[in-house]
Protein backbone atom coordinates (compact mmCIF):
# COMPACT_ATOMS: atom_id res chain seq x y z
CA UNK A 1 0.00 0.00 0.00
CA UNK A 2 1.40 3.43 -0.95
CA UNK A 3 1.83 6.32 1.48
CA UNK A 4 -1.08 8.17 -0.14
CA UNK A 5 -3.31 5.13 0.16
CA UNK A 6 -2.43 4.76 3.84
CA UNK A 7 -3.25 8.43 4.41
CA UNK A 8 -6.60 8.05 2.63
CA UNK A 9 -7.39 4.95 4.67
CA UNK A 10 -6.56 6.79 7.92
CA UNK A 11 -8.86 9.65 6.90
CA UNK A 12 -11.69 7.22 6.22
CA UNK A 13 -11.22 5.66 9.66
CA UNK A 14 -11.13 9.11 11.20
CA UNK A 15 -14.33 10.09 9.45
CA UNK A 16 -16.01 6.97 10.82
CA UNK A 17 -14.94 7.92 14.34
CA UNK A 18 -16.17 11.48 13.93
CA UNK A 19 -19.47 10.22 12.59
CA UNK A 20 -19.96 7.95 15.59
CA UNK A 21 -19.07 10.73 18.05
CA UNK A 22 -21.41 13.16 16.32
CA UNK A 23 -24.42 10.91 15.76
CA UNK A 24 -24.30 8.06 18.25
CA UNK A 25 -26.52 7.75 21.29
CA UNK A 26 -24.81 9.26 24.33
CA UNK A 27 -25.00 7.92 27.89
CA UNK A 28 -23.26 9.67 30.78
CA UNK A 29 -21.14 7.34 32.90
CA UNK A 30 -19.87 9.91 35.41
CA UNK A 31 -17.92 13.09 36.07
CA UNK A 32 -14.21 13.17 35.27
CA UNK A 33 -12.15 14.01 38.39
CA UNK A 34 -10.01 17.14 38.85
CA UNK A 35 -11.52 19.08 35.94
CA UNK A 36 -11.98 22.85 36.14
CA UNK A 37 -15.18 22.61 34.05
CA UNK A 38 -17.96 20.01 34.08
CA UNK A 39 -16.40 17.14 32.16
CA UNK A 40 -18.21 13.84 31.69
CA UNK A 41 -17.06 10.40 30.66
CA UNK A 42 -19.71 9.15 28.25
CA UNK A 43 -20.48 6.04 26.30
CA UNK A 44 -21.58 6.48 22.72
CA UNK A 45 -23.47 3.72 20.95
CA UNK A 46 -24.29 3.65 17.23
CA UNK A 47 -27.91 4.26 16.39
CA UNK A 48 -29.96 1.31 15.19
CA UNK A 49 -29.89 2.85 11.72
CA UNK A 50 -26.09 2.38 11.75
CA UNK A 51 -26.12 -1.17 12.98
CA UNK A 52 -26.45 -0.49 16.70
CA UNK A 53 -23.33 -2.48 17.62
CA UNK A 54 -20.15 -1.41 19.42
CA UNK A 55 -19.59 1.33 21.96
CA UNK A 56 -17.12 4.20 22.13
CA UNK A 57 -15.88 6.01 25.22
CA UNK A 58 -15.64 9.78 24.91
CA UNK A 59 -15.22 12.96 26.95
CA UNK A 60 -18.17 15.35 26.86
CA UNK A 61 -17.70 18.99 27.90
CA UNK A 62 -21.05 20.81 27.78
CA UNK A 63 -21.10 24.54 27.17
CA UNK A 64 -23.42 24.95 30.17
CA UNK A 65 -20.72 23.55 32.47
CA UNK A 66 -17.94 25.93 31.44
CA UNK A 67 -16.44 28.12 34.15
CA UNK A 68 -16.46 31.76 32.93
CA UNK A 69 -13.02 33.23 32.22
CA UNK A 70 -12.18 36.92 32.20
CA UNK A 71 -10.16 36.76 28.97
CA UNK A 72 -12.16 34.31 26.83
CA UNK A 73 -15.77 34.79 25.68
CA UNK A 74 -18.30 32.68 27.58
CA UNK A 75 -19.53 29.52 25.94
CA UNK A 76 -16.59 29.18 23.52
CA UNK A 77 -14.26 26.68 25.18
CA UNK A 78 -15.82 23.68 23.46
CA UNK A 79 -15.64 25.46 20.11
CA UNK A 80 -11.91 25.96 20.64
CA UNK A 81 -11.46 22.27 21.49
CA UNK A 82 -12.93 21.37 18.11
CA UNK A 83 -10.95 24.09 16.32
CA UNK A 84 -7.67 22.76 17.73
CA UNK A 85 -8.52 19.29 16.46
CA UNK A 86 -9.30 20.70 13.02
CA UNK A 87 -5.93 22.48 12.84
CA UNK A 88 -4.09 19.32 13.90
CA UNK A 89 -6.07 17.36 11.35
CA UNK A 90 -5.17 19.83 8.60
CA UNK A 91 -1.48 19.68 9.53
CA UNK A 92 -1.43 15.91 9.91
CA UNK A 93 0.20 16.34 13.33
CA UNK A 94 0.31 16.23 16.31
CA UNK A 95 -2.10 13.60 17.62
CA UNK A 96 -5.28 15.21 18.96
CA UNK A 97 -8.18 12.78 19.55
CA UNK A 98 -11.11 13.22 17.14
CA UNK A 99 -13.33 15.97 18.52
CA UNK A 100 -16.77 17.13 17.41
CA UNK A 101 -19.41 19.62 18.48
CA UNK A 102 -22.85 18.22 19.22
CA UNK A 103 -25.86 18.23 21.53
CA UNK A 104 -25.80 15.96 24.55
CA UNK A 105 -27.73 15.35 27.77
CA UNK A 106 -26.62 18.76 29.12
CA UNK A 107 -26.83 20.65 25.86
CA UNK A 108 -24.28 21.52 23.22
CA UNK A 109 -20.65 20.75 23.90
CA UNK A 110 -17.44 19.24 22.60
CA UNK A 111 -17.17 15.46 22.46
CA UNK A 112 -13.70 13.96 22.19
CA UNK A 113 -12.65 10.34 21.78
CA UNK A 114 -11.39 9.02 25.13
CA UNK A 115 -7.77 7.91 25.11
CA UNK A 116 -6.78 5.05 27.40
CA UNK A 117 -3.55 6.41 28.87
CA UNK A 118 -0.86 5.82 31.49
CA UNK A 119 -1.54 8.36 34.29
CA UNK A 120 2.07 8.15 35.46
CA UNK A 121 3.41 9.51 32.17
CA UNK A 122 3.43 13.14 31.05
CA UNK A 123 5.76 15.72 29.49
CA UNK A 124 8.20 15.83 32.40
CA UNK A 125 8.59 12.04 32.55
CA UNK A 126 8.79 11.73 28.76
CA UNK A 127 10.97 14.70 27.87
CA UNK A 128 14.38 12.98 27.97
CA UNK A 129 13.37 10.09 25.71
CA UNK A 130 10.68 11.69 23.49
CA UNK A 131 12.00 15.22 22.93
CA UNK A 132 11.73 14.94 19.14
CA UNK A 133 7.99 14.26 19.51
CA UNK A 134 7.54 17.41 21.56
CA UNK A 135 9.06 19.55 18.82
CA UNK A 136 5.94 19.30 16.66
CA UNK A 137 3.78 19.83 19.75
CA UNK A 138 5.65 23.06 20.53
CA UNK A 139 5.08 24.35 17.00
CA UNK A 140 1.41 23.36 17.11
CA UNK A 141 0.93 25.24 20.38
CA UNK A 142 2.56 28.34 18.87
CA UNK A 143 0.17 28.15 15.92
CA UNK A 144 -2.97 27.85 18.02
CA UNK A 145 -1.71 30.24 20.73
CA UNK A 146 -2.24 27.69 23.48
CA UNK A 147 -2.61 29.45 26.82
CA UNK A 148 -2.49 26.27 28.91
CA UNK A 149 -0.15 23.48 27.76
CA UNK A 150 0.35 21.59 30.99
CA UNK A 151 2.58 18.53 31.21
CA UNK A 152 -0.46 16.40 32.04
CA UNK A 153 -2.16 17.35 28.77
CA UNK A 154 0.30 15.05 26.97
CA UNK A 155 -1.01 11.49 27.28
CA UNK A 156 0.73 8.28 26.26
CA UNK A 157 -1.73 5.82 24.74
CA UNK A 158 -1.43 2.02 24.48
CA UNK A 159 0.23 2.48 21.07
CA UNK A 160 2.92 4.75 22.64
CA UNK A 161 1.65 7.76 20.69
CA UNK A 162 1.50 11.06 22.54
CA UNK A 163 -2.06 12.37 22.49
CA UNK A 164 -2.83 16.00 23.27
CA UNK A 165 -5.96 17.11 25.12
CA UNK A 166 -7.51 20.22 26.72
CA UNK A 167 -7.47 22.97 24.10
CA UNK A 168 -10.29 25.12 25.45
CA UNK A 169 -8.12 28.22 25.97
CA UNK A 170 -6.49 28.58 22.57
CA UNK A 171 -6.86 30.97 19.61
CA UNK A 172 -6.98 34.22 21.58
CA UNK A 173 -6.38 37.32 19.45
CA UNK A 174 -3.64 38.48 21.86
CA UNK A 175 -0.37 36.58 22.43
CA UNK A 176 -1.03 34.17 25.32
CA UNK A 177 1.31 31.25 24.73
CA UNK A 178 1.75 29.52 28.10
CA UNK A 179 3.41 26.13 27.99
CA UNK A 180 5.86 23.86 29.78
CA UNK A 181 7.54 23.09 26.44
CA UNK A 182 10.09 25.85 25.86
CA UNK A 183 12.93 23.50 24.84
CA UNK A 184 12.95 24.81 21.28
CA UNK A 185 12.64 28.55 21.96
CA UNK A 186 14.58 30.48 19.32
CA UNK A 187 15.48 27.35 17.32
CA UNK A 188 15.20 27.51 13.56
CA UNK A 189 12.26 25.92 11.79
CA UNK A 190 13.23 23.43 9.11
CA UNK A 191 12.02 23.20 5.52
CA UNK A 192 9.34 20.68 6.45
CA UNK A 193 7.99 23.06 9.10
CA UNK A 194 7.90 25.95 6.65
CA UNK A 195 6.14 23.87 4.03
CA UNK A 196 3.54 22.81 6.59
CA UNK A 197 2.96 26.41 7.66
CA UNK A 198 2.56 27.57 4.06
CA UNK A 199 0.05 24.80 3.37
CA UNK A 200 -1.86 25.54 6.55
CA UNK A 201 -2.09 29.22 5.70
CA UNK A 202 -3.40 28.42 2.24
CA UNK A 203 -5.98 25.99 3.59
CA UNK A 204 -7.11 28.57 6.11
CA UNK A 205 -7.55 31.39 3.60
CA UNK A 206 -9.10 29.55 0.70
CA UNK A 207 -9.38 25.87 1.54
CA UNK A 208 -11.07 23.25 3.66
CA UNK A 209 -9.64 24.41 6.99
CA UNK A 210 -11.21 27.85 6.65
CA UNK A 211 -14.58 26.23 6.03
CA UNK A 212 -14.22 23.90 9.01
CA UNK A 213 -13.21 26.70 11.39
CA UNK A 214 -16.02 28.99 10.25
CA UNK A 215 -18.44 29.20 13.16
CA UNK A 216 -15.94 27.77 15.64
CA UNK A 217 -13.77 30.89 15.87
CA UNK A 218 -14.71 34.55 15.59
CA UNK A 219 -13.53 36.46 12.48
CA UNK A 220 -10.94 38.34 14.57
CA UNK A 221 -9.61 35.04 15.90
CA UNK A 222 -9.34 33.62 12.40
CA UNK A 223 -7.44 36.72 11.31
CA UNK A 224 -5.11 36.38 14.30
CA UNK A 225 -4.53 32.71 13.46
CA UNK A 226 -3.59 33.67 9.89
CA UNK A 227 -1.18 36.32 11.19
CA UNK A 228 0.49 33.85 13.60
CA UNK A 229 1.00 31.35 10.80
CA UNK A 230 2.47 34.04 8.54
CA UNK A 231 4.69 35.39 11.35
CA UNK A 232 6.06 31.95 12.19
CA UNK A 233 6.79 31.35 8.52
CA UNK A 234 8.49 34.74 8.11
CA UNK A 235 10.64 34.45 11.23
CA UNK A 236 11.40 30.76 10.59
CA UNK A 237 12.02 30.29 14.30
CA UNK A 238 10.21 28.95 17.33
CA UNK A 239 8.85 31.72 19.56
CA UNK A 240 10.67 32.74 22.73
CA UNK A 241 9.02 33.50 26.08
CA UNK A 242 7.69 37.03 26.43
CA UNK A 243 7.92 39.27 29.46
CA UNK A 244 4.51 38.18 30.77
CA UNK A 245 3.74 34.89 32.49
CA UNK A 246 4.59 32.13 30.01
CA UNK A 247 4.20 28.96 32.15
CA UNK A 248 0.80 27.43 32.99
CA UNK A 249 -0.22 26.79 36.58
CA UNK A 250 -0.14 24.19 37.85
CA UNK A 251 2.54 22.88 35.46
CA UNK A 252 1.18 19.32 35.53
Amino acid sequence: MSGNERTQEARLELSDTENRLARGEMEILGLMPNASNYTFLVQISPSEANGGEGRTLAVYKPEAGETPLWDFPEGTLGLREVAAYEVARALGWPDVPPTVLRDGPHGRGSVQLFVDFDPEQHYFTLRDTRLADFRSIALFDAIINNADRKAGHCLVGPDSRIWLIDHGVCFHVEPKLRTVIWDFAGDALNDEDLTALAGLGGSLSSGELGERLDGLLAPMELDALARRIASLHASATFPVPGSDRHFPWPPV
